[in-house]
């Protein structure tokens, strides 16, 4: 869900320079489209983190060789609008945050699993587990964090940006910062890949930075 904007963007920008060309998107939590495509479900390409789409590499769900690094992605911290932003400029005080909020929230992507090895690391995640809310797969931790049931929410900042009612508090620090890459690749199931192949560089190339820029990611 981090690239539903962002891709959405991206077609209209390659159909603008290869018309007559479609292009159609569907967007779903990252678990459960590496699950469609374990199935056999069939689709030309898939864009997932990029260690999802090793493993559906190795597993022969995608072509070997046509992953294509598209975007790099942090996470953001958000809190309820109206309520005082936390100091997280450094890891001692986001975890000094992290313990003193009543509801913590995150999701079942790449970077929630990265922020519970961080608890893991800081030796915290016992002490706060009956405090988390975990997003279901599709849902915004931001929206969770608008309706007032997470005072902490962890996600991709390109699925804070635009969210109403949150404040966003900034990323966490460069000593604990969380970064997933976004790739695509070419399924297995593609009847068309020369195809998929020319639109996934184009995805790659300078033309697509500026967009991936305003979407809160950074080109690879």
């Amino acid at each position: 869900m981090a690239t539903k904007p962002l891709l959405a963007d991206l077609v209209a920008l390659y159909k603008a320079q290869a018309p007559g060309v479609q292009v159609q998107v569907e967007s779903v939590g990252g678990v459960d489209a590496a699950k469609r495509v374990q199935a056999g479900e069939t689709f030309d390409g898939v864009v997932l983190a990029s260690d999802a789409i090793d493993k559906l590499t190795a597993s022969g769900h995608v072509l070997a060789g046509s992953r294509a690094d598209l975007v790099r992605s942090g996470v953001a911290v958000a809190v309820p609008a109206g309520q005082p932003v936390p100091d997280i400029s450094t890891e001692a005080a986001l975890k000094a945050a992290i313990l003193a909020a009543p509801t913590l929230g995150y999701s079942t992507g790449p970077s929630g699993v990265q922020l519970a090895k961080q608890f893991e690391a800081w030796g915290i995640a016992d002490t706060i587990a009956p405090r988390i809310v975990q997003a279901k797969p599709g849902v915004p931790v931001g929206s969770l964090v608008a309706q007032g049931e997470v005072a902490l929410g962890f996600q991709q900042l390109s699925e804070m940006l635009g969210v109403q009612g949150i404040t966003i508090v900034g990323g966490l620090p460069p000593a604990v910062e969380i970064i997933t890459t976004f790739s695509g690749s070419v399924a297995a199931t593609c009847s068309q890949p020369d195809a998929m192949r020319v639109l996934l560089a184009f995805w790659q190339s300078p033309a697509c930075d500026g967009l991936k820029r305003q979407h809160g990611m950074a080109p690879t």
